[in-house]
């Protein structure tokens, strides 16, 4: 006898050929049967036929599983409408009604129009069980048609989707939850950056006024402060760039793309890096652009990579030998910027090492400090930018470390504007008349720090206040050309003080440049956004610092003339 439950009689017939194809005919029809009936009897899903007019006909032990009721409780007596809720039942009829812009009825009408047209319909809603539990449920409806394509019913399979929607449930709080880990990690980088700057800007600043102060440090003090000054602005490169891989891994870091002169860079990075080579007796040679060539990226974030890598060439050079800075058109659309050095060369092993956080390549134990941070950031950042980075080093000859970025085409010009001072000693103004400077900073030490600065500035008065309500009742009374402006000020914030001081007419136009220690990039947009005059970080660079109130002098000028006029006219 056949797995297939086949009889004897049936046997009997197989050995004509006649009786051997009715005998696999009948099989067939027993497995038809057998897997009908498996279906039907299935627990795993519901199955409900209904006839044309929605009256429940099959209801099989899946459906009677998940909704509780018998098949005799519904056969010939609900309407598959009477199961679900009948709010999303509602629902689905309005959502109907307004796509077809024709009235569909609330009830198994709209659960069954689509199917009534031959359109596959999957949706989702909540089944009722018979105790009044609800849960969530796909449904699969599908019109029933005799042999002239007349409806004669509807068959429903149902899935229970409870799990699906726990899972999902899960994955958003995760997912939630994540999310406000992020803003944690920002917000405590943020804490971090302004908490480990606070004491530098002291450090260095003093650094600064001893080292230029009068009389002159002996040479032994000198020897001393530059040692301050070395490891302070050290300390300070390890913070910016701990703080800029951190803000990269977690996905925070905020780029500005725009068309980028890279003859204005490569000008600014030798400006910065030629000193350093001199120490050394490097020679620096840099390209003569015969285009003027622009890349789509952050200005700022250029800067940061060819600095890194110049740097590096320096650093790791041999006394007296050369660094050579290229360009070089890949293709019509991207263009290599390569530094070449005549250092000692990386071995393939060391190559496979690049561009990983905290991996000196063993010069840990050497002469030259480093973070072993620098590469890795850039890399990320070259990457950000839709471009690439790499090496190629020879043992004995020297490396060449290239980034390549997209070109885009020379920005439109714009109106001139006020911009950064030329770099240099501060003039004072022509008339007479000081200028007063109102700065408001609850820290002795930040305090200090710019009282010794503007006693260098005998054009400039300066006024102090210890929190930000003070510093407005100050402003009002005193009407200072240049407001200096703290963030995290006791009682109300410098930004809040910033839009009172905004807010009252006779203190509008006075420019507030805001100092902190809050230097990450999204601290400086928000603080730009807010209309700060400028956004300078501590610790104080002494030069940046003398350009911006030179310049917010000069805009102070032209702004109290301006008002004048208009109170005369």
């Amino acid at each position: 006898m056949s797995d297939t439950g086949s009889s004897p009689a049936l046997a009997e017939q197989a050995g004509t050929a006649g009786g051997m194809i009715e005998l696999r005919r009948q099989e067939a029809l027993l497995k038809t049967g057998a897997l009908q009936n498996a279906i039907l009897t299935s627990a795993n899903f519901s199955i409900i036929a209904t006839d044309e007019k929605g009256i429940i006909q099959l209801f099989n032990v899946g459906a009677e599983r998940m909704l509780g009721y018998l098949a005799a409780e519904v056969v010939n007596k609900i309407n598959p409408s009477d199961i679900h809720d009948p709010q999303e039942v509602m629902a689905r009829a309005q959502a109907l009604s307004l796509e077809l812009a024709i009235a569909i009825k609330p009830g198994f009408e709209a659960l069954a129009y689509k199917a009534s047209r031959g359109i596959e319909d999957i949706y989702e809603l909540t089944y009722i069980r018979k105790d009044g539990g609800r849960f969530p449920a796909i449904i699969s409806i599908t019109a029933l048609r005799d042999d002239y394509g007349e409806i004669i019913g509807y068959l429903l399979i149902g899935t229970d989707n409870s799990v699906r929607k726990q899972v999902e449930l899960e994955l958003n709080e995760a997912m939630a939850a994540a999310e406000k880990a992020n803003l944690a990690k920002s917000d405590f980088l943020s804490s971090m950056s302004h908490e480990l700057r606070t004491p530098l800007s002291a450090i260095l600043g003093f650094a600064q006024l001893m080292e230029s102060g009068s009389p002159l440090p002996t040479v032994s003090q000198k020897r001393s402060i530059d040692q301050i000054l070395k490891a302070g602005w050290y300390l300070l490169e390890l913070i910016n760039e701990i703080l800029d891989l951190a803000q990269i891994e977690s996905g925070k870091l905020s780029l500005s793309p725009e068309p980028v002169s890279l003859a204005e860079i490569m000008h600014e990075c030798q400006a910065m890096i030629e000193q350093q080579a001199k120490k050394r007796d490097i020679s620096m040679t840099f390209p003569e652009l015969k285009f003027p060539y622009f890349v789509k990226a952050d200005r700022t974030r250029v800067k940061q990579v060819l600095i890194n890598l110049l740097f590096n060439a320096v650093k790791y050079n041999k006394v007296g030998g050369a660094v050579v800075v290229d360009c070089a058109m890949i293709t019509a659309d991207r263009i290599r910027i390569s530094v070449k050095d005549t250092g000692e060369g990386l071995s393939p092993n060391e190559l496979t090492q690049l561009f990983q956080p905290f991996n000196r390549l063993g010069q840990e134990t050497g002469i030259e400090e480093g973070t072993g941070i620098g590469l890795m950031v850039s890399k990320r950042l070259v990457e950000l930018m839709k471009g690439e980075i790499g090496v190629e080093s020879t043992v004995g000859v020297g490396s060449v470390f290239w980034f390549e970025l997209n070109l885009t085409t020379e920005p439109k010009p714009a109106v001139a504007v006020v911009g950064p001072a030329a770099a240099g000693q501060s003039q004072a103004q022509n008339d007479s008349q000081l200028s007063t400077l109102l700065y408001v900073e609850d820290n002795p030490a930040n305090l200090m720090l710019v009282e010794g600065l503007i006693a260098r500035r005998p054009d400039v008065r300066l006024l102090s206040a210890i929190d930000g309500n003070r510093g407005v009742e100050i402003a009002r009374a005193s009407r200072p050309d240049v407001i200096l402006m703290d963030i995290n000020l006791p009682g109300i914030s410098g930004i809040q003080a910033l839009k009172i001081l905004r807010a009252d007419p006779a203190t509008a136009h006075i420019p507030v440049v805001a100092l902190s220690a809050n230097a990450m990039p999204r601290d400086i947009a928000k603080g730009l956004e807010a209309g700060f005059f400028r956004y300078l970080t501590k610790p104080i660079k002494v030069n940046e610092f003398m350009d911006a109130l030179d310049v917010a002098l000069k805009f102070s000028n032209r702004e109290s003339v301006s008002v004048k006029k208009e109170k005369i006219s």
